[in-house]
């Protein structure tokens, strides 16, 4: 036959009512009324069948009763807050962490986050902004978002998200946007074409599969991507970019790419310790593929 428990509802406006010494202050913590505090007591000293408080002066103290009932509540509930939290931080993955270059962080990733919590609401991500060599282990991350070529780290497992394509962009605010936007690709040979230092191989690259001269004229040359196309956006020159990072840019019509785009011969991945089992890391890759097609 189970033991009868205390009328638990009771039992709680009580533990509150004895932890903080007020009625009127158990009933702000548990949102409810002054009387019905006292009706949870009241109900819980007709089941005990004695008091658990008795008046002193104004306010009310507790009797030898109440004084332990109010311990032993007080170490149950105390343990129960102690189990759900712990149960509760159990079923909660830790974030997981995603390392990617500043720009395509800032550019790509972080346009879509909130479809990405949408579509996964499972993933908790934590973002890292890396530039220079991506070291997984030191850098804490789970995986790295990358755009690149082979060969990789023979210690990374690498998943092939789509590939990458570069091209040159100018804005309508361009000084020479009129003669360039209907210009042959020629005509960039008497430009001063802006760049990142973190790939001087883009232009050269580029310029071969045009069948031009692969020593173009370099202009201003720029730390990071986004610097790179923000001086484009202003007009400053013309710029060459990944197709993805500058898609919005030309949806929106602040960037035009009159003389396309053409393969790199890299791609974009999604790479992680090679025997991380992580399942989170081939949902994420799945979702990135979806977004890149």
């Amino acid at each position: 036959m189970p033991r009868p428990l205390p009328p638990l509802n009771a039992l709680r406006a009580f533990e509150v009512a004895a932890r903080l010494g007020s009625l009127s202050r158990a009933a702000g913590e548990l949102h409810v009324t002054h009387g019905a505090i006292s009706r949870h007591i009241r109900t819980l000293e007709e089941a005990l069948g004695r008091p658990l408080f008795v008046r002193e002066g104004r306010g009310l103290a507790l009797t030898a009763d109440g004084r332990r009932l109010r311990d032993i509540a007080g170490d149950a509930f105390n343990s129960l807050r102690a189990g759900w939290s712990a149960l509760q931080r159990e079923r909660r993955p830790a974030a997981f962490v995603l390392g990617c270059p500043g720009s395509l962080l800032a550019r790509w990733v972080i346009p879509r986050l909130e479809r990405l919590a949408t579509d996964l609401p499972d993933l908790t991500l934590h973002l890292s902004a890396q530039e220079g060599g991506i070291d997984l282990a030191a850098g804490g991350l789970d995986a790295a978002l990358l755009l690149g070529e082979a060969p990789w780290p023979s210690a990374w497992q690498v998943r092939t998200l789509a590939p990458e394509q570069i091209g040159p962009v100018l804005s309508p605010h361009h000084a020479r946007f009129a003669a360039l936007r209907d210009a042959p690709p020629w005509a960039l040979l008497d430009e001063p074409l802006l760049h990142t230092v973190s790939r001087p191989q883009a232009w050269p690259r580029w310029f071969a599969t045009r069948q031009l001269p692969d020593a173009p004229r370099l202009g201003t040359g720029f730390d990071h991507l986004t610097y790179l196309l923000e001086a484009a956006i202003a007009g400053l020159g013309v710029a060459i970019a990944p197709r993805e990072l500058v898609r919005s840019d030309l949806d929106s019509g602040r960037l035009v790419a009159p003389w396309g785009f053409v393969d790199t011969g890299g791609e974009w991945a999604l790479c992680s310790a090679r025997g991380n089992p992580d399942l989170r890391i081939a949902a994420l890759a799945d979702w990135l593929r979806a977004e890149l097609a």
